[in-house]
């Protein structure tokens, strides 16, 4: 499989792992709330959020907040995705190496879109803070729909009239979404995951807009 510009009609991109690495951010404002809410020598390092980026919610909460009834995880959870958005919108995250710049040539050889396994509101806090948001024609989450990824690219997909669109994410999640959507996948192989079967795979995002540019791509 090939991809470039004049065989993909959009460029899909899940987000943490691919766009931004937010760990950081995301790691401080989940010990903060599980530290006041009662677990108070709880650290949750970034390695920790890194590990779990792109799982469903459900798993997210069990990885991270272990041993609790799930009733409790959904509180704490939901403590901490709002404590993540207030931090977000002030400190962000940090975009990959030559996101910002590619990102601006990207659109204008194709439609970019993003869908993400994450919360409500996470995807546009990011597009606010990063400024990113007019390069964007459409957004999809779990957090908005309660669909796996898979589910939500085929939504994504069918609302904006795309045939042929790749999805370029950087875990094996990513991967099997794109598979059972039907879609074509890009590894961003600079992400937090492995994933040996990609049959495509960019080592930075610089690459990415290279192939796009190739002649007769």
């Amino acid at each position: 499989m090939a991809f470039g510009a004049g065989r993909c009609d959009g460029l899909i991109f899940d987000l943490d792992g691919t766009l931004w690495d937010s760990t950081a951010t995301v790691a401080a404002a989940w010990s903060a709330v599980v530290r006041r809410m009662g677990q108070p020598h709880r650290t949750i390092a970034p390695g920790e959020i890194a590990a779990v980026m792109g799982k469903p919610h459900r798993e997210l909460c069990r990885a991270l907040l272990p041993g609790l009834p799930e009733a409790r995880q959904e509180a704490l959870a939901l403590e901490c995705y709002a404590e993540e958005e207030r931090r977000l919108h002030a400190e962000g995250g940090q975009l990959f190496p030559g996101v910002r710049e590619g990102l601006a040539t990207l659109a204008r050889q194709v439609p970019l879109f993003i869908v993400s396994n994450c919360q409500r509101g996470y995807i546009e806090t990011f597009l606010d803070w990063s400024g990113l948001r007019p390069l964007f024609r459409d957004t999809e989450c779990h957090g908005n729909t309660g669909a796996d990824k898979a589910e939500n690219l085929r939504r994504l997909m069918r609302r904006n009239g795309l045939c042929a669109p790749c999805f370029v994410g950087d875990t094996e999640s990513d991967r099997l979404a794109a598979a059972q959507a039907g879609l074509p996948f890009v590894h961003a192989a600079y992400g937090f995951g492995q994933v040996p079967q990609a049959e495509e795979r960019i080592g930075s995002f610089a690459e990415l807009v290279a192939r796009m540019s190739e002649p007769g791509a």
